[in-house]
């Protein structure tokens, strides 16, 4: 009998699959299969008259097309309706306003993809210690790397069990992503301490209680130099290039090693950014951080031709550097590592929390002397400190006020909400 008090969890893992030449082709046919089934659909999608777009039409003519077209055979057919369900998704987030319409897929540009609705027919086993094996339809048997503990086996029941997988291809290869279920007891208010968090470039993360996160660059210093030659090769070659002509394999090979050392330090960096918001939401119950709109942010400084901007160069490398850092993404981790250890993400109004004393409470010019040092101007205060961490400690202060952030018809708002805790000195 399960738990009354157990909720339902739905995670993600990825894994490596480790592939030879042969069955990466295999997946590649599949992958190139599933784009053209999209792209078949969306035909199929602006020809048909408006009463007769349903899902079982389109079926119809997906099992007709695989019968007819050999090469989309390839595609097992629960991952063909896998393709049919995504596309009738993104047409519905366009209606509700969550997206904009399906387009067409390219073949360089879009990413190369496999679904495996169908967890049932995946037969996880883990092999040793390191490696596991996953059956994926129309392959086989295919090795994995085993990284983290999967609901297979003896483990998996009605409410710990794989849901279903996907197959995505980047620059460093094929990987496979587990749908994974797990029924988990209700979590307790956490009892740790509140904290408030300033995001920033040159100190990702500063703590109110003046932890500081940092990290090294995303590439060594080699990597870095290598990625700038393949860079500038790249633009010499794509400058040879005759208009209308296909690319050479010289500039296709050196665009996947530029891609390649990307993947790696994206990789690296989600791999910091998990370790940093799982050790944040294991010890503190509240993280409070600003609400910021990024988009708006890492707008560029061009400007129109009547009406050019100023220091176009220094605003785009500020805007490469707050992407580099993925705050959103940072934010998205910690909202749900903190629920799930009954903790809570809160978000208060960025207006002046860099420019507020944290000790005064009072903005006065000039007390922002750098970008890294505050140093209160008014006479009766006088505080200095690291301006990040006076940033953090005014974020916590607003909550603690009572001035949160409120999602309110599809804007934020900012509300002084009834105070559960009183302003204490910090």
């Amino acid at each position: 009998m399960s738990d009354p008090c157990a909720v339902r969890q739905f995670s993600g893992h990825r894994a490596r699959l480790a592939l030879d030449a042969a069955l990466a082709r295999k997946i590649d046919a599949q992958a190139h299969a599933a784009r053209a089934l999209w792209n078949l659909l969306h035909v199929w999608w602006q020809m048909t008259p408006r009463e007769q777009r349903v899902a079982a039409h389109a079926d119809a003519v997906i099992r007709q097309a695989r019968k007819e077209i050999d090469w989309l055979g390839a595609l097992p057919a629960q991952a063909a309706q896998g393709v049919l369900k995504t596309y009738l998704r993104a047409w519905q987030n366009c209606w509700d306003g969550r997206a904009g319409a399906p387009t067409f897929k390219s073949r360089g540009k879009s990413t190369m993809s496999v679904d495996i609705p169908q967890g049932g027919n995946l037969q996880v086993v883990r092999v040793h210690r390191r490696w596991g094996t996953v059956s994926i339809p129309k392959i086989g048997h295919v090795k994995f790397r085993w990284t983290r503990h999967l609901p297979v086996g003896r483990n998996a029941n009605g409410g710990n069990r794989i849901t279903g997988a996907r197959l995505v291809k980047d620059a460093l290869g094929w990987h496979i992503t587990f749908r994974i279920q797990t029924l988990e007891p209700m979590p307790t208010p956490h009892a740790g301490p509140e904290v408030g968090i300033d995001l920033g470039i040159t100190v990702p993360l500063f703590l109110s209680d003046g932890t500081a996160f940092r990290h090294d660059p995303w590439l060594s210093a080699k990597e870095q130099a290598k990625l700038l030659r393949l860079e500038r090769t790249a633009a010499r070659r794509k400058a040879r290039r005759t208009p209308g002509r296909p690319r050479s394999r010289r500039l296709d090979i050196t665009y996947g090693q530029i891609a390649g050392l990307r993947a790696k330090a994206k990789r690296r960096a989600l791999d910091w950014q998990h370790k940093t918001t799982t050790a944040t939401a294991e010890r503190y119950s509240t993280v409070v951080v600003e609400q910021l709109n990024i988009t708006n942010m890492v707008k560029s400084a061009k400007g129109p031709l009547k009406a050019p901007g100023r220091h176009v160069r220094q605003k785009s490398g500020l805007n490469r550097a707050i992407s580099g850092e993925a705050w959103g993404r940072t934010m998205e981790l910690l909202a749900y590592k903190t629920a799930r250890r009954g903790g809570s993400l809160v978000k208060v109004p960025a207006a002046g929390t860099s420019r507020r004393c944290s000790t005064c409470g009072r903005t006065t010019a000039g007390s922002r002397e750098s970008q890294a040092v505050f140093v209160c101007k008014n006479p009766d205060c006088g505080w200095s400190g690291n301006a990040d961490h006076n940033a953090s400690r005014n974020v916590l202060h607003l909550y603690r006020i009572g001035l949160v952030v409120i999602p309110a018809a599809g804007r934020a708002v900012a509300r002084r909400a009834r105070r559960v805790k009183p302003a204490t000195a910090r």
